[in-house]
């Protein structure tokens, strides 16, 4: 019996291979465009995966504005926040947001799909996210994504 062949590899930090990928989540809806965002960046779509290394991908998000929910939930969800402060309670609906800050939108959907760790707040330090169709991250050259869901 080989030995060998029962033995598991576990990557390395030093040998993570990174790439860059841009997203475009124009006409998509939030939640799809977040879980395979969160795949990409947490390197589940890897063969070498391994849950303790961040062995993930960078990923630019483009066209933030013109992401869409389904049915009513565009007049419904809403974002809480609290400052920490007696009162300081703020909720903000999904229009307003879409219209100030459409980024938020997409960096939360995420972040709530990757490990609350030391690990995941590194992990979520390699989304990118820009409302329009422009980005500074040609340098990379970063890669056409296409969605498994569409």
């Amino acid at each position: 019996m080989n030995i060998s062949a029962k033995i598991t590899k576990s990557l390395r930090k030093e040998d993570a291979q990174r790439d860059w990928w841009i997203v475009d989540a124009e006409g998509k809806t939030v939640g799809r465009v977040a879980t395979e965002v969160a795949v990409l960046l947490r390197g589940k779509h890897k063969p070498n995966f391994t849950p303790h290394v961040d062995n993930g991908d960078f990923v630019v998000i483009l066209n933030a504005e013109k992401v869409k929910l389904e049915g009513k939930r565009v007049e419904m969800k809403e974002y809480f926040s609290h400052s920490g402060y007696p009162g300081g309670a703020r909720l903000r609906k999904f229009k307003d947001l879409q219209n100030q800050h459409p980024e938020l939108i997409l960096e939360r959907a995420v972040k709530g799909m990757i490990p609350k760790t030391r690990l995941g707040r590194q992990i979520f330090r390699k989304l990118k996210v820009y409302r329009g169709n422009t980005h500074n991250h040609e340098a990379q050259q970063p890669k056409n994504y296409e969605f498994k869901f569409f």
